[in-house]
């Protein structure tokens, strides 16, 4: 039962997706802003900004171009505000990848302008949310914030994100698959219906991703490929918004954070962090919590991940010659106070983590099949 008043931003007020989204929603664009910040940052990307430019143009709009120079960061918005402002910006279009995205959704709610997000990779939900990440202009977490609204406009373009390099879609399912483990531990025993129902969607995204995953990475631009490029970039957003803060990150991102902190990580995509941190946190819930299961949880993700070509252990994130001090940083980060590692229902210690971290690299062997059986998606399978 629900005792407190509860606040929602649950989706973007408007989404259009398909191919050729972008020149689908040109038309009401005029209606959101007259001269939109053109947020971008990847050279890759910069022909497709260039074009996105020309198009808005056309329709007698003025965009003021601008690129993210860092990660999402103080340094990066301090300047952008000030490029918007002396532009004269009454929205922010964000095209990019999820950074880019972070960036001009919170300068968005920063300066009170509109927000339009045009993700070109389905690496992340963050065209969809209402929250930003905040790191260092070295790449290091810092902190995530919470925005009033999600964006106005979501153009999820299917020819855009086709573009991306292939492992982007991998890093996708990664983070998404995410949700439920870390749903499933978040909301705890709650009674909130809206919460329950975000969990139980975070389940069957976590068994569609692993039924098409693969075949979606085998043929870009086919059926299984629209179905999970979607998933992750949309329906994972759908759940942190559904089900609030009660649905959200646990040890897998806290273990990202931790990561991020050491430059030899910085490699590396966002869910491809994640992803390790699911393996880990199911190692922590078979160690400290007693899951049975979770072992068998662990063993399934090893498999479906290196079939993807995702880390699956330290050496794969590059960190084989890492030293003990690098290690214990990053343990550290992760067991702060206030982190949501905290949210599992045992008490985690920065050795536990290590020891967690270690061990799950040692047991992380490549399995004799990839093969996803439909017993292995009974619920029950989660500890």
């Amino acid at each position: 039962m629900v005792t407190d008043l509860s606040q929602h931003a649950i989706a973007p007020a408007r989404l259009v997706r398909g191919p050729s989204a972008w020149m689908a929603s040109l038309d009401s664009l005029p209606s959101l802003c007259r001269r939109p910040l053109l947020l971008g940052r990847s050279q890759a990307t910069e022909h497709l900004r260039q074009r996105a430019c020309a198009d808005l143009q056309s329709l007698a709009l003025e965009p003021v171009s601008a690129d993210l120079q860092f990660d999402c960061c103080e340094i990066d918005l301090q300047r952008l505000a000030a490029i918007a402002q002396a532009g004269r910006c009454d929205g922010v279009i964000a095209m990019g990848g999820g950074k880019v995205l972070d960036a001009g959704k919170l300068l968005a709610h920063r300066l009170g302008l509109a927000c339009i997000t045009v993700p070109t990779s389905a690496a992340t939900c963050a065209g969809w949310t209402a929250l930003a990440n905040l790191y260092s202009a070295e790449g290091a977490f810092h902190s995530d914030l919470a925005l009033d609204r999600c964006p106005d406009l979501l153009i999820f373009d299917h020819d855009l994100v086709l573009q991306a390099p292939h492992r982007t879609l991998a890093s996708g399912i990664a983070d998404a698959i995410a949700k439920w483990y870390e749903a499933s531990v978040s909301s705890g025993a709650s009674g909130d219906g809206l919460v329950q129902q975000a969990v139980q969607l975070a389940r069957v995204l976590r068994d569609q991703l692993l039924l098409e995953g693969g075949s979606a990475m085998a043929e870009p631009g086919g059926d299984a490929w629209v179905r999970v490029a979607e998933a992750s970039a949309l329906t994972a957003g759908l759940i942190g918004g559904l089900g609030g803060a009660r649905c959200r990150t646990v040890a897998a991102h806290a273990v990202h954070n931790g990561l991020t902190q050491l430059p030899a990580c910085h490699h590396l995509l966002h869910g491809e962090k994640v992803g390790f941190g699911v393996l880990v946190q199911l190692r922590l819930e078979e160690l400290l919590g007693g899951h049975r299961l979770a072992s068998q949880a662990r063993r399934q993700l090893i498999s479906f991940f290196r079939a993807l070509n995702l880390p699956v252990s330290l050496e794969d994130l590059g960190l084989a010659e890492a030293s003990l001090n690098d290690l214990n940083s990053v343990c550290a980060f992760a067991v702060r106070p206030g982190s949501d590692l905290h949210h599992l229902p045992f008490p985690v210690g920065a050795n536990d983590l290590l020891t967690a971290m270690v061990s799950t690299t040692a047991e992380s062997r490549p399995a004799e099949s990839n093969q996803i059986s439909e017993a292995q998606l009974c619920p029950e399978t989660r500890p």
